[in-house]
């Protein structure tokens, strides 16, 4: 084979020169685009299609620092911003514009470094290149598009009430409900009912729990439980959860209410506490286990071995075992629910961990990153007036929670007699416990941690002495 002649070596190396010219002209381009859009096109392309693209990149910019600020020194207004659904549904079309922009840009940038000119491995590099570059960025500004639709129909499906409380006493006082499900009977007898009241300021949070079974008890002055029952709730067999079932017994006593079992219970709860309710939230228990799911479980501390199933249910062998555990739905639920080995007030000191436990460590990340599930999951879950008006608020207020002790006080054995109420004692407590969560105050002689009677079915304390997630000045470290 004859040797190449110096002038054809000489082409060889100016064509070698010339590619690689030609290739790092073109990746130059493509990383233009990447770190700021329209550059590409002002150096290369349409000039006017670069000042737009500029243009746009730079009030995103500006945009997305003032939201950062406006979130700094007024998280009211950004909280507010984000709940708005008329607010989403631009964000939502301004993202979906802005990933086709961006992919055009992109193809654009391609085309700029004249891919047909470049060597076959180049060109092969490029339009990967290209590929990845559009899909990975495009491609997050329409999943960031699809996070705010899914975030914007959620809160218009599930806060579609319009009537606005205003706080009492410089409170909101939420009665978070937890029932359970049915084909023909969602919430008719709530397992778990609590007071949430929560500082409008400072989110300070006193947790109020009342047991299902209590009896013998008045309804608030005026409501149309006290019309019925003008003595008080004294008539055999009659506690606290069954007026769920009274209630849609005699739903034409509730006309125009969506819900008269809430209704009826919101009477008593109003009578025996003192408090006026605001709000509530009722939680279908049996789908609880896929919100647990949807944010990837929940961490809790399990002091014993608790069993999964119910009485006549239990196989004697499914258990929770003992220790710092991150728990799936199913596993949450039972360890909130089960009675078995324990009484139904150790039952309520583990749901007081369950709902801590969600508090603080539901981030605002991770709603984010699980939105679609998360709503999904709520949908089916959770019924509540709370309008849509207020979410702002509320969303506000639990970020301050999470960072501050949650107070409770349940009103059972031995504090209180669950068959015979003493009510002026109940509305004592509740008034002492907001005080002292409003002061910072500690209450003196309780312990705020370990108590010295060990554990039973789970919880710290006995049926006797009490349980220290009932009675606590901070849950968390009850739990």
């Amino acid at each position: 084979m004859p040797a190449a002649s110096p002038g054809q070596n000489r082409l060889a190396a100016r064509g070698t020169s010339l590619a690689r010219l030609r290739f790092r002209r073109a990746l130059t381009l493509m990383l233009m685009t990447l770190v700021l859009p329209g550059s590409a096109q002002i150096a290369a392309g349409n000039r006017r299609v670069g000042r737009i693209a500029l243009r746009t990149w730079a009030a995103v910019i500006g945009v997305l620092v003032l939201l950062g600020l406006i979130g700094w020194l007024l998280p009211s207004v950004a909280y507010w911003l984000f709940a708005n659904t008329v607010v989403l549904g631009f964000v939502r079309f301004v993202l979906i514009g802005l990933a086709i922009g961006v992919a055009y840009l992109f193809f654009d940038a391609w085309r700029l470094g004249n891919p047909l000119e470049l060597r076959q491995k180049q060109r092969l590099a490029m339009t990967g290149l290209n590929s990845a570059l559009c899909f990975t960025v495009a491609g997050s500004l329409l999943f960031a598009a699809h996070i705010v639709h899914v975030q914007g129909s959620f809160i218009s499906a599930m806060f579609a009430d319009s009537i606005v409380h205003n706080a009492t006493d410089g409170r909101y006082n939420i009665l978070l409900l937890g029932g359970d499900s049915g084909a023909t009977r969602w919430g008719l007898r709530p397992d778990s009912i609590t007071v949430a009241s929560v500082d409008a300021e400072t989110g300070k949070t006193v947790l109020l729990g009342l047991p299902r079974n209590l009896q013998n008890f008045p309804f608030a002055e005026g409501s149309t439980m006290a019309g019925q029952f003008p003595n008080g709730y004294t008539c055999d067999g009659c506690e606290l959860n069954s007026l769920f079932t009274w209630a849609l017994d005699h739903k034409g006593l509730f006309k125009g209410k969506k819900y008269p079992g809430v209704e009826a219970t919101k009477d008593a709860v109003e009578g025996i506490t003192g408090l006026k309710i605001s709000y509530f939230a009722m939680v279908n228990l049996a789908g609880f286990r896929h919100l647990v799911d949807a944010v990837g479980g929940v961490k809790l501390h399990v002091r014993d071995r608790i069993p999964k199933g119910a009485l006549g249910d239990f196989d004697g062998h499914s258990y929770i075992e003992p220790g710092y555990r991150l728990l799936n739905g199913e596993d949450t639920l039972w360890f909130a629910r089960s009675r078995m080995a324990a009484d139904d007030y150790s039952r309520m000191a583990r749901q007081k961990c369950v709902l801590s436990a969600m508090l603080s460590q539901l981030s605002p990340q991770t709603v984010i990153l699980k939105i679609g599930d998360i709503a999904k999951a709520s949908r089916a879950m959770i019924k509540t007036d709370v309008p849509q008006s207020d979410l702002d608020t509320f969303a506000q207020l639990a970020m301050k929670a999470r960072t501050q002790p949650i107070r409770t006080v349940s009103f059972v054995p031995p504090l209180i007699e669950t068959y015979k109420p003493d009510i002026d004692k109940i509305q004592t407590l509740v008034e002492k416990a907001i005080a002292r969560s409003e002061s910072g105050g500690k209450k003196s002689g309780k312990p705020s941690s370990k108590p010295s009677t060990g554990t039973t079915g789970g919880s710290y304390g006995n049926i006797h002495s009490g349980y220290t997630a009932n009675s606590t000045e901070d849950l968390g470290s009850a739990c």
